[in-house]
């Protein structure tokens, strides 16, 4: 089983988007996947109760009880457990981050998110574990994305190839839950996750192909 952690301290990041999007196009790919909503606002798990398909599973819980939820999806045949957390660089996020195979942490293209990541860089290196800064909540064919791009590589962060651009499809997907994959399948934040998924799955050696569409539970 491979783990990630969707972490950041700045709220409005587009973790839990990010999280469900995630785990969705896993999935789609045929992989038995469950989310972990670690987040008090349980906007995951929230979008979880509104979701038809027969995955995901989601479930909120405490982050004590983070390595018996781990334990038990990897019991459970799980291919990927992806972990939405609060936003917050502290006890409960290390946490996440050293049960994570790769930390993925989103931050958009503005100087004041900019600037709050580096406590959850932080967090990834005491944790000893691989993290990329994914660019979300982007304006569609702005300078700015690229400008944030290099600064953040100039300081040392590893960025995601893809990024996550303000468009429609998440926000009105996620209403009845659903993914953008699903709401816009032809569609580019469609694309956009899709090419996310493939590259996180090279990060962490998930293999390309699921072994089943049932539902992995925790």
């Amino acid at each position: 089983m491979r783990t990630i952690a969707v972490i950041s301290q700045k709220g409005g990041a587009g973790k839990s988007t990010l999280a469900v999007h995630l785990a969705v196009a896993a999935h789609l790919g045929g992989h038995r996947c469950a989310i972990v909503d670690l987040d008090p606002q349980a906007t995951a798990r929230k979008w979880g109760d509104k979701r038809q398909a027969d995955g995901p599973e989601v479930v909120g819980d405490h982050a004590e009880r983070l390595p018996q939820l781990v334990d038990a999806a990897r019991s459970n045949g799980a291919d990927l457990l992806v972990i939405d957390t609060a936003p917050n660089a502290d006890r409960a996020s290390l946490t996440a981050a050293r049960a994570a195979d790769l930390i993925l942490i989103p931050c958009r293209p503005a100087a004041f998110d900019l600037e709050a990541i580096e406590a959850t860089r932080d967090l990834a290196v005491i944790a000893k574990k691989p993290a990329w800064v994914v660019l979300s909540s982007a304006p569609v064919r702005s300078a700015i994305v690229e400008e944030a791009r290099r600064g953040l590589e100039a300081s040392g962060a590893q960025v995601a190839p893809q990024t996550i651009h303000q468009r429609v499809a998440y926000s009105y997907a996620v209403i009845d839950g659903r993914s953008a994959s699903e709401y816009e399948p032809e569609g580019k934040a469609a694309e956009e996750v899709a090419a996310l998924f493939r590259w996180a799955s090279q990060q962490v050696g998930l293999p390309t192909g699921g072994k089943s569409r049932r539902k992995a539970k925790v």
